[in-house]
């Protein structure tokens, strides 16, 4: 067996970018990865990046600080999206205090990655095909993680097992592989493809560092079927893979009238929490109409996702909500720190190295 010593030699190009110990990544899922998850993971070698997607503007500064005190200021990241109304104060915070990455949908221009750059700040973006990951690096990204359609929320039809190589083989910055990955074997293939790290979400969802109710910790636990977390069009009109539940059930059944009725309900909720003025949500719509007229209840339904991810993350009400989850969660049995968790998947990956290096004739 592997000790914890002989990590050193799983360090790629990834871990000297981000300044962490091990090629491993914990994602920014919405409500989810707070300040304790970013701390858990960093400290056991990992690289976290916190979702500033969804902490209240008013928070996201302490929590960046809490996580800097409770990791010695060892590196980690933040998230965010263009279209949020704090965008511009988590780029700001970004640089003032001179986090290590940034990662992000589509979005940002040339300028706004061009001023983190100058920071010294890692720009990688999560794509889901490789038309994307192309624009994302002549935006300006210097790494990229690429996410298969094994993984959780929104993601694309292609698997990791494909989409993974051809990214590869036509990119010159480090790639991180998403979508399917939560042991060291899923480390070592990743490698084994070309791939620098691997970024994970549902599994480091599911261990004892979340703050995700148990209610809803217990939903992803007693989720046994992989073929049943499956992908759905139904919540905000693009395709989602999620854990399922009434509420899905509720919008199957639903006619395209009630699902609007509900979107639009749950777009004005999320408008007066986020803080959104009136202007500035119909600066959205506008935007979209203009853009493409049938994007207009896809921009109606986007609003969906958050409200529905906070009943279910936050509030503890997993049948009233969303679950997003890889297919990974139908192996996941149990909820590990995210120490047991990086430490067991940086043994294995080295016992299965280990064991195909043992294959090669001397």
């Amino acid at each position: 067996m592997s000790n914890m010593n002989d990590m050193g030699s799983l360090r790629t190009p990834l871990c000297d970018l981000l300044g962490c110990r091990y090629p491993v990544i914990q994602t920014a899922m919405g409500y989810v990865a707070g300040a304790d998850l970013v701390i858990g993971t960093t400290n056991a070698g990992g690289f976290g990046f916190l979702a500033g997607a969804t902490i209240a503007a008013d928070r996201i500064e302490a929590e960046i600080l809490r996580v800097k005190r409770e990791t010695d200021d060892q590196p980690f990241g933040l998230n965010f999206h263009m279209f949020q109304p704090n965008a511009q104060q988590l780029l700001d915070l970004a640089v003032k205090y001179r986090l290590r990455a940034v990662s992000y949908g589509r979005g940002p221009d040339k300028r706004v990655i061009g001023r983190l750059r100058e920071a010294g700040i890692v720009c990688m973006p999560t794509v889901g095909a490789l038309k994307h990951a192309q624009k994302a690096i002549e935006m300006g990204a210097n790494a990229i993680t690429v996410q298969g359609g094994e993984g959780g929320g929104h993601t694309g039809s292609v698997p990791t097992t494909v989409l993974l190589p051809q990214v590869v083989d036509a990119v010159q910055v480090p790639v991180v592989a998403a979508g399917g990955f939560y042991d060291g074997r899923g480390l070592l293939a990743a490698l084994a493809y070309g791939a620098s790290g691997i970024a994970m979400g549902t599994r480091f969802l599911m261990t004892s560092d979340s703050k995700v109710p148990a209610a809803t910790l217990q939903r992803y636990l007693a989720a046994r079927d992989a073929e049943k977390i499956a992908i759905s069009h139904l919540v905000d009109g693009m395709p989602q893979r999620m854990i399922p539940n009434e509420y899905l059930a509720m919008l199957e059944k639903a006619n395209p009238m009630k699902r609007l009725r509900i979107a639009l309900s749950l777009a004005l909720q999320w408008k007066a929490e986020t803080g959104m003025t009136t202007g500035q949500a119909l600066s959205i719509f506008m935007k979209a109409l203009r853009e493409d007229s049938s994007s207009v209840a896809q921009t109606v339904m986007a609003a969906n996702a958050p409200m529905l991810l906070q009943r279910s993350m936050v509030d503890g009400n997993p049948a009233d909500g969303v679950m997003s989850a890889g297919q990974v969660a139908a192996l996941i049995g149990r909820l590990d720190s995210c120490e047991e968790v990086i430490g067991g998947i940086v043994r294995q990956a080295m016992d299965r190295r280990n064991a195909l290096n043992a294959l090669t004739p001397a």
